[in-house]
């Protein structure tokens, strides 16, 4: 990280990643260059869980290569009278795997779920009934996560070094 000063400690990262709306997926495609795609997370401990359909590119890219990296943005703020913007951002390294048992695929269907939808909760057994066999669920297991803050105090300086106000 080149600016270190603006370095958060590694539960400032993970509490970034819980609040995400989505979380952006980097990866290498068949072709050896880099693929992105927009995912909805949802964490477990130290693995990170999202769904996709059981076929396509990004599970082919992902089948081809498991390495992986995860870019969450928290909290972002828009400065009016200055050329900046206050953030907070995760980085996540990792190995991800699709998960082959149904336990595991609805466990993490279900903090899925819980997390981004929790009004619609009362309807996850029903969805589950209909479309587990058709859902393809992958855990990242964390090998590294970063966590990265601009932000101002109450009177307008910057808050650095992981200073929390």
């Amino acid at each position: 990280m080149r600016r270190k000063d603006r370095e958060m400690p590694e539960d400032f990262a993970y509490q970034v990643a819980d609040k995400c709306e989505y979380a952006v997926l980097s990866m290498v495609d068949t072709k050896g260059s880099p693929y992105s795609v927009p995912v909805t997370i949802a964490r477990d401990n130290s693995n990170i869980y999202f769904h996709s359909a059981k076929d396509g590119y990004k599970t082919e890219c992902l089948r081809n290569n498991n390495n992986v990296c995860m870019v969450c943005v928290g909290d972002t703020l828009r400065s009016e009278d200055k050329f900046t913007t206050e953030f907070e951002s995760a980085l996540i390294r990792g190995t991800a795997a699709e998960v082959a048992e149904d336990e595991e695929k609805i466990h993490a269907l279900n903090l899925i779920c819980t997390r981004h939808t929790p009004a619609n909760m009362h309807n996850f057994d029903k969805a589950i009934e209909k479309s587990l066999s058709r859902t393809a669920v992958w855990k990242i297991q964390i090998t590294e996560i970063t966590g990265k803050r601009k932000k101002y105090d109450k009177n307008g300086n910057e808050m650095k070094f992981g200073r929390m106000e």
